[in-house]
C-alpha cells in the first residue's frame, strides 16, 4: 500500500483533498476522449499528465511538479516502488487529465495501485503497443519527439480530476516487480528523466532504496546518480539520493551483487557488434571482516610545522595526527616525523600501536617556525620503511620546498630511489601555496593518492575522512588476470590496494566477448593469495550503455593529468579531442564543442581543432588556486565512478551517443559527412514510426529532437519535418492524428451539463 510513503514524508507534505469524486462514467469517458483527442500534452516528472483545457481556452496551461519522492523496498529480489509527487496547476482554470506512468523496461509488474488525495483510482495497464500508439499520437500532435524516450515500455494510466485552479494535485502510486539477477548483479531502474519536460526545476527529489537479501550484499553501484550507502548488517543496506532545485535528466539506475566469497567480483559490459567492447569490473569485500583478515601496516606521519602553519592550521594538523594514531589497528606500527627547515623524529624506529598514547605529548609540544625542507623530511621517513607489509607514508604540507633541495624534479627522483615497492605515499596539500605537480607525482608514482585542504576547510576533518578510507587494508599488491579475454586501456593502473568498507571499480576495453575465468590475486600479511572466478561473461553485444562514457571520462582524466605533470604532446591532445567529441566531455582543449560554427564531424575539422588547441590554451602553473582546482578536477575524472555529464545546452548525451547542436540540427558525433551517405526520414511519417516499432531501443535517440542526424546500425538517418538540407519535404503518409473539432466543444458543454461538472 501507499501508506508507508505518507508516513515517511508526512510531515513535509500538503494534502490536497478531492473537491469532487469522479463518477465511473466520468472516468471512463474522460480516459477514452483523452486518448482519442490527445490535445497538447503537458508532460512532467516520471509520470505525466495529459490535461484537457476548458472550452474556448486556446492553450493548455502548464503543470509543474513541486516535489517527487520515491521509496523502494527490495526484499529477496522483489521490489516494491512507492511514488509520491505533487503536480501544480498554475492557471486560473480547473483542469481534468489523464496520468500516464511509463514503467521501467522489462518490469514484471505484480501489483499496481494509484491514489489521488487518498482515493484509489481505477486505471488501465497499457501494453507496449498500446503505450507506443498513445505516445505516437501525442508526439505527432505536439510535433515534439520527447515521449519517444519511453517507447518500448509498458505503461499505466488513470484519470485525474479535478486539478484545481491555482492548486495542486497529489498523486501516490505503487507497483511491484520481480528483479532478476544477471551475471550476478541485480538491476533496479526507475524512470526519472524530466529534463525535456519540466518547465521549471523540481523543488525536491528523493529516492530511498531499502534492500534486504538472503546472502551478503557486496557491490553497490549506481552509474546514473551519486548515492549515499548505509550498511545495517551484511544482508541489508539503505541507499539514498537527494537533490533540490533540479531537473533530473536521466533515469535512476542501481546495481547490487550478493556473494558468500571473501571478495565478490562482477562485470558489467557494453559492446557494439563490430567494435571493441567496454567493461566495468566491480570487486567488493565482505562488509564485516575478522581481525586476522586485516593486513598489518606501518604508518608514517610526516607533518609540516614550518612558520606558515602557525595558529589554527597547526592545531588542526595536531588533531588530525592524533586521529590517525587513535585509529591504528592492533597489529600496526607507526613513525612520527615533524619538519620545518630541520627534521625531528619521535623515535628512531617503528613503534607498535600500543605505544601511540605516549606519542601525543610529542605532538602537543610541536610549534611552528622556520622554512620547509620537503626533500629531507620525505627521505627520513622512507629510510624508516621496510618490506613485507604496506608502508603508508602520510605527508602533510602547506608550502613549497624552501630549504635544502628545492628542485622539484630532483625531489621526485630522490623519492623514487628511496621508496620500496611496498610504499604507498599519500600527500595532503594545505592551502594554495603548494606545488601540486610535486605532490601529485610522488603520490601517483608510489600507489597512493593526493588530496587538498582548501583555506576554508578543516584539516582535521579532511585528514580523518581520508585516513578512514585506508585504515583497514584487506588485500595489497592487487592484480587482475582476465583469462581468454584480451583487455586494454585498464583504469586504474596500477590497481590500488583493497580496503574494508570500500569497493574497487576497474574500467577498460576488450576485444571479443565471451565467458572467461578472472583471477584476483594479492597478498595478506606477506602471504600471497589468489581468488578464482569462473563463468565471468563479457557481452558479445549490447549491455549497459553508460560504460563507454565512464571509460572515456577516466581516460580523459588520465591524459589531462599526464599533460599537467609531465608536459604536453600532440598525441595526447589529439586523443583528448577525439574522445571529447565522441562522448561530449568538456575539457580545456574542447571548448569548441559548444561553438556552432566549428566543424567537428569531419577529419579535417577535428585536425583544425586539435591544431588550435596545441599548445595548451593556458600555461598551467603548478602553484596556486587554479593548480589545486585542476588537480582535483583531473583526479575526479580519472577516478570517476560515473560518466561525466555536461550542462552545455548545445550538447546532449544519450546512452552511448553524443549529439551537438549545429544550425538547429542535432548531429550525432559519429556522423562523418565525408564518408557517410544520408537516408532521409521525415519526422512523424509512417516510416518514422514503423522504424521505431521495429527498433524501440532507438526511441531514446529519436527523442533528442525533430531535426537531427543520427547513425544507427551504420546508417545515417536525417530526420526533420522536411529534409535537413532544405530540399522539399519527404513524401510520406503521416500517421493520422484526430483534431479537436468544434463539435467536441459542444459535446463537452453538453456532458458537463448532464453530469453537473463545472
Amino acid at each position: 500500500m501507499i501508506q508507508p510513503i505518507t508516513r515517511r514524508f508526512g510531515n513535509r507534505l500538503t494534502v490536497v483533498r478531492n473537491r469532487r469524486a469522479p463518477s465511473r462514467l466520468w472516468v471512463l469517458v474522460t480516459m477514452l476522449l483523452l486518448l482519442l483527442v490527445a490535445r497538447d500534452a503537458t508532460v512532467r516528472a516520471d509520470g505525466f499528465i495529459i490535461p484537457v483545457p476548458p472550452p474556448r481556452v486556446p492553450e493548455v496551461p502548464d503543470l509543474a511538479v513541486r516535489y517527487h519522492h520515491v521509496q523502494v523496498t527490495i526484499t529477496n529480489g522483489v521490489a516494491r516502488t512507492e511514488i509520491d509527487q505533487v503536480f501544480v496547476n498554475e492557471s486560473s482554470y480547473e483542469l481534468e487529465g489523464t496520468y500516464i506512468f511509463p514503467l521501467p523496461e522489462e518490469a514484471s509488474v505484480t501489483d499496481f495501485a494509484m491514489f489521488v488525495d487518498g482515493e484509489r483510482l481505477s486505471g488501465k495497464m497499457l501494453s507496449r503497443d498500446e503505450a507506443r500508439a498513445t505516445y505516437e499520437g501525442i508526439v505527432n500532435r505536439r510535433r515534439d519527439p520527447a515521449l519517444l524516450e519511453y517507447v518500448g515500455r509498458n505503461a499505466f494510466q488513470a484519470s485525474v480530476y479535478p486539478i484545481p485552479a491555482r492548486g495542486e494535485k497529489r498523486i501516490q502510486l505503487g507497483y511491484s516487480q520481480v528483479l532478476l539477477a544477471e551475471r550476478g548483479l541485480v538491476h533496479y531502474s526507475y524512470p526519472l528523466n524530466t529534463e525535456r519536460f519540466s518547465s521549471r526545476p523540481l523543488e525536491e527529489v528523493t529516492i530511498v532504496v531499502n534492500v534486504e537479501a538472503r546472502s551478503p550484499i557486496r557491490a553497490i553501484y549506481s552509474p546514473s546518480h551519486e548515492i549515499s550507502v548505509e550498511r545495517k548488517d551484511p544482508n541489508s543496506v539503505l541507499i539514498s539520493f537527494e537533490a533540490s532545485n533540479v531537473r533530473p535528466d536521466k533515469d535512476f539506475q542501481l546495481y547490487y551483487s550478493q556473494a558468500e566469497e571473501e571478495f565478490g567480483l562482477n562485470v558489467l559490459s557494453y559492446k557494439e557488434t563490430d567494435d571493441d567492447g567496454f567493461f566495468l569490473l566491480l570487486v567488493a569485500p565482505l562488509w564485516e571482516v575478522a581481525t586476522q583478515e586485516v593486513v598489518a601496516k606501518d604508518v608514517f606521519l610526516v607533518l609540516d610545522v614550518s612558520g606558515s602553519m602557525e595558529g589554527q592550521k597547526l592545531n588542526q594538523a595536531k588533531e588530525a595526527a592524533r586521529f590517525v594514531l587513535d585509529h591504528l589497528n592492533e597489529q600496526d606500527r607507526f613513525g612520527l616525523i615533524a619538519f620545518d627547515g630541520a627534521v625531528r623524529t619521535y623515535a628512531d624506529q617503528l613503534l607498535p600501536a600500543s605505544e601511540r598514547s605516549a606519542a601525543e605529548s610529542f605532538i602537543r609540544r610541536l610549534s611552528a617556525g622556520g622554512g620547509t625542507n620537503i626533500q629531507r623530511a620525505l627521505l627520513e621517513a622512507l629510510a624508516m620503511t621496510g618490506e613485507g607489509r604496506p608502508q603508508f607514508v602520510v605527508f602533510l604540507t602547506d608550502g613549497l620546498p624552501t630549504v635544502g633541495v628545492t628542485d622539484v624534479n630532483r625531489i621526485i627522483d630522490d623519492v623514487a630511489h628511496a621508496a620500496t615497492k611496498d610504499v604507498r605515499l599519500f600527500t595532503l596539500g594545505v592551502g594554495y601555496d603548494v606545488n601540486t605537480v610535486l605532490l601529485d607525482t610522488i603520490s601517483e608514482e608510489h600507489r597512493g593518492a593526493s588530496a587538498y585542504v582548501e583555506p576554508q576547510e578543516d584539516i582535521e576533518e579532511e585528514v580523518s575522512s581520508f585516513y578512514a578510507k585506508i585504515s583497514t587494508p584487506l588485500l595489497s599488491d592487487v592484480r587482475l588476470e582476465f583469462g581468454s579475454i584480451r583487455v586494454q586501456d585498464v583504469s586504474p593502473d596500477p590497481i590500488p590496494d583493497l580496503f574494508a568498507g570500500t569497493q574497487l571499480l576497474v574500467a577498460g576495453r576488450y576485444r571479443a566477448g565471451g565467458t572467461t575465468t578472472v583471477t584476483l590475486s594479492g597478498s595478506v600479511n606477506g602471504r600471497p593469495i589468489t581468488y578464482t572466478y569462473s563463468g565471468i561473461s563479457f557481452g558479445q553485444s549490447g549491455g549497459d550503455d553508460s560504460i563507454p562514457r565512464l571509460w572515456a571520462t577516466r581516460k580523459i582524466g588520465q591524459m589531462l593529468r599526464e599533460i599537467r605533470l609531465r608536459g604536453e604532446n600532440k598525441e595526447l591532445v589529439d586523443s583528448i579531442v577525439a574522445l571529447s567529441i565522441r562522448y561530449g566531455i568538456m575539457t580545456p582543449y574542447t571548448s569548441f564543442l559548444v561553438d556552432e560554427q566549428q566543424d567537428i564531424l569531419t577529419e579535417a575539422g577535428r585536425e583544425e581543432v586539435a591544431a588550435k588547441s596545441f599548445p595548451a590554451p593556458r600555461l598551467l602553473s603548478p602553484v596556486g588556486a587554479q593548480a589545486v582546482a585542476d588537480s582535483q578536477a583531473h583526479s575526479q575524472l580519472s577516478e570517476a565512478e560515473r560518466a561525466a555529464s555536461t550542462e552545455a545546452t548545445q550538447i546532449r548525451q544519450v546512452g552511448n551517443k553524443t549529439f551537438v547542436l549545429r544550425a538547429t540540427v542535432w548531429k550525432d558525433t559519429v556522423f562523418d559527412p565525408d564518408s557517410m551517405s544520408i537516408t532521409d526520414l521525415q519526422f512523424g511519417s509512417s516510416e518514422y514510426f514503423r522504424l521505431l516499432a521495429e527498433r524501440p531501443e532507438w526511441g531514446k535517440y529519436l527523442a533528442v529532437g525533430d531535426r537531427l542526424i543520427v547513425v544507427l546500425d551504420g546508417i545515417a538517418y536525417q530526420v526533420g519535418p522536411d529534409p535537413v538540407n532544405g530540399e522539399p519535404p519527404i513524401l510520406s503518409n503521416p500517421t493520422p492524428m484526430p483534431a479537436l473539432l468544434s463539435p467536441w466543444d459542444s459535446f463537452w458543454r453538453w456532458f458537463r451539463h448532464i453530469t453537473g461538472q463545472r
